[in-house]
């Protein structure tokens, strides 16, 4: 047996060598006997031109797979939602249900649904692979919904090439990306969100929450139509018209791909979708995803992997998404759903615990995926540190282009709750920052959407508390909780951009400080939308203080950009004592400086690096980010020769770093 790459460049895995080698095998033997052996995994994911409602030349199509059904009936508006001979599904080879119709059978708008009958019961049921899902305003019923339009909308775009040197990716929901309480819209998107994310510097934006869900306020992950884009958004053509004008800014656009669980719904779901419980799931005790309240589905199932691959694949060419990021992949990889261990050693990871299906399916859906197109984004939302995730499937791997590193922003939860101002030490900060492994690239977030729900709190809201509903107003006193969260919000932020090492990640408003928890409608609130918008008129109003900090990611983020494959380059820690809680660290021609002091600022304070000349290019102490403007930032800083370096080639920088500010030095010669 040759050894794996993965191997090779993680010694630790050694004793784990032939579970690895198995994983790689058993992922090449599914995919041959999914392919047959004569073709590629993309010919075979074309499951959503097969299945589901399509229009002919003169006729109508329809196919569903339901190997219990007995019977299977079209109802709708077209025959009164009565179940009629002409409408009769008739049975195919190995429980595939098909039916052609004429052409003025339906027609475009028209709702409708699957009557199916089975031993001992029958029910309406939404086709597992319809294309679009449509909810009653008054009734709140969802139902399947012909949308075959007379001008379908046309792509302008060519071929897009994601930008990924480095990849700054801008988390987003449609629904609430507005500031009205209502739901909001792909063409609200388009027209209102885009440019503000393309101004503020962002080349990828990740849209949650797109495949249909009954619940809106499951945040979208409890997805019952998988093929269908959430119609409360809007049609289908207004969200491929929103993905071909980002690509036209240079923006990519990336989907949150929910295929870790399905909600339990029975009509609108894939639950009993035939009457048994197991034809996409798995059956006893797996069955059921009890932290979720959801159905797991059975990746041993070669129609299940079909059905999944196919998503995957439609996405991309139907709507030419870039890319995705997986949900919930910890939860898919172990059979107790990565709940029964902390995973602090390598064992945790090989002992009996792993759901070899699912993690087959991932490394298939990544192969897939870079076949259908080579430059497309994937990335896994994993919190245990599974090795070879996000490594190349030919070295071992799982074939990930990216790691979420879910443990930072645990980490500054912890370290706001936990430690006083004085405790916080930056090298253990740089530290957390590029904590990965060596094969794996990352995407760096100090928050997401999961520290904005209700019943968490966001960074700044952890800092400042109840002073962010008084003391925002640059037109009054300020309160030393705002100074502070202020300070230490932009810090925070930029260590975490400035030490990736492949991405980074920031949830829509999290960027200026938002000051509301995110709370969906449901019972509980009285059905009020009152959280579930961004209030864009904060960060707007040049009165308040939220447009420093807004005006900061857009600078910080606009900086890195700038920098080509900044991602790539190394990290030399140039200073970093503890005691001072200073901090400094070169990346190509720049050095970024972080004084975490809650109140000693320093003079003349000395950092050793290359011999130059350095001009400041971003200062956190700058008024127009809410800073106090103690430094003069058009000073050159030039290196000092005629003092005794303990370094060879190294000559010592003299700085005034004030307490709780950061800035960059570039240099210029």
């Amino acid at each position: 047996m040759e050894k794996l790459k993965l191997v090779k460049m993680d010694p630790y895995l050694k004793p784990y060598e032939n579970q690895l080698y198995d994983r790689y095998k058993y992922a090449l033997h599914k995919e041959t006997e999914l392919t047959q052996g004569t073709e590629s995994l993309s010919d075979f994911a074309t499951g959503y031109l097969y299945f589901g409602l399509h229009k002919l030349p003169k006729k109508w199509v329809f196919r569903e797979w339901a190997p219990n059904a007995t019977g299977i009936c079209l109802i709708g508006t077209f025959n009164n939602w009565q179940e009629t001979a002409e409408y009769q599904l008739k049975p195919m080879k190995n429980g595939v249900w098909e039916i052609e119709l004429p052409e003025k059978a339906m027609k475009h708008g028209d709702l409708y649904k699957m009557k199916v009958h089975w031993n001992g019961g029958e029910g309406e049921r939404i086709p597992a692979w319809c294309q679009r899902v449509v909810q009653d305003d008054q009734t709140k019923i969802f139902s399947a919904q012909v949308w075959n339009p007379a001008n379908p909308y046309k792509f302008t775009t060519g071929k897009f090439k994601p930008n990924t040197a480095p990849l700054l990716i801008y988390e987003t929901h449609i629904g609430m990306a507005g500031e009205s309480e209502c739901v909001h819209t792909y063409k609200e998107f388009t027209q209102n969100m885009l440019p503000r994310i393309y101004a503020d510097g962002y080349n990828c934006i990740q849209i949650m929450a797109i495949q249909e869900h009954p619940y809106y306020g499951s945040f979208g992950y409890h997805v019952s139509s998988f093929f269908a884009a959430s119609s409360r958004f809007g049609t289908p053509d207004e969200l491929k018209e929103l993905i071909d004008t980002a690509h036209k800014m240079g923006m990519a656009v990336i989907m949150d791909i929910v295929h870790s669980h399905a909600v339990k719904n029975q009509v609108e779901g894939l639950g009993l979708l035939d009457g048994t419980p197991y034809q996409y799931f798995h059956d006893g005790a797996r069955r059921e995803h009890r932290q979720w309240d959801s159905l797991c589905f059975n990746y041993g199932k070669n129609e299940v992997m079909h059905f999944l691959l196919s998503n995957c694949k439609y996405w991309m060419e139907e709507y030419h998404f870039d890319g995705f990021r997986f949900d919930g992949v910890t939860s898919m990889i172990y059979l107790d759903h990565g709940m029964g261990s902390d995973y602090s050693g390598y064992g945790c990871y090989f002992n009996g615990n792993q759901d070899g299906d699912a993690i087959c399916y991932l490394t298939l859906a990544n192969k897939l995926i870079h076949e259908v197109n080579p430059d497309a984004i994937t990335i896994a939302e994993e919190v245990s540190g599974m090795p070879g995730l996000a490594g190349r499937f030919e070295d071992g791997g799982i074939g990930f282009n990216y790691r979420l590193a879910m443990g930072i922003p645990d980490f500054w939860i912890k370290m706001i709750k936990e430690q006083t101002d004085e405790q916080w030490k930056p090298g253990s900060m740089l530290w957390v920052l590029t904590n990965h492994r060596a094969e794996e690239h990352t995407i760096n977030y100090a928050e997401s959407h999961d520290q904005a729900l209700v019943g968490d709190k966001t960074i700044i809201f952890r800092l400042a508390d109840a002073d962010m509903y008084w003391f925002m107003s640059k037109l009054q006193p300020s309160s030393y909780a705002v100074d502070r969260a202020i300070a230490l919000h932009k810090m925070i932020r930029l260590i975490t951009l400035t030490a990736i090492n492949g991405g980074y990640l920031n949830f829509m408003g999290n960027e200026f400080g938002h000051p509301e928890w995110i709370d969906f409608p449901r019972e509980g609130n009285g059905w009020s939308y009152k959280y579930a918008r961004r209030q864009w008129s904060l960060v707007d109003n040049k009165d308040l203080k939220y447009c420093w900090l807004g005006d900061w990611d857009k600078a910080m983020i606009n900086l890195v950009k700038g920098i080509h494959r900044f991602n790539d380059l190394p990290i030399d820690v140039l200073w970093d004592k503890a005691d001072d809680q200073v901090l400094a660290f070169r990346r190509g021609d720049l050095i970024f400086v972080f004084n975490f002091h809650p109140n000693k600022s320093y003079s003349d304070y000395g950092i050793l690096t290359e011999p130059g000349t350095y001009k400041m290019v971003l200062n956190s102490d700058n008024a127009q980010y809410g800073g106090f403007s103690l430094i003069d930032e058009g000073v050159l800083h030039y290196t000092m020769s005629n003092i005794e370096s303990p370094a060879p080639g190294k000559e010592w920088l003299q700085l005034y770093i004030p307490a709780r500010c950061a800035f960059v030095l570039q240099k210029v010669n």
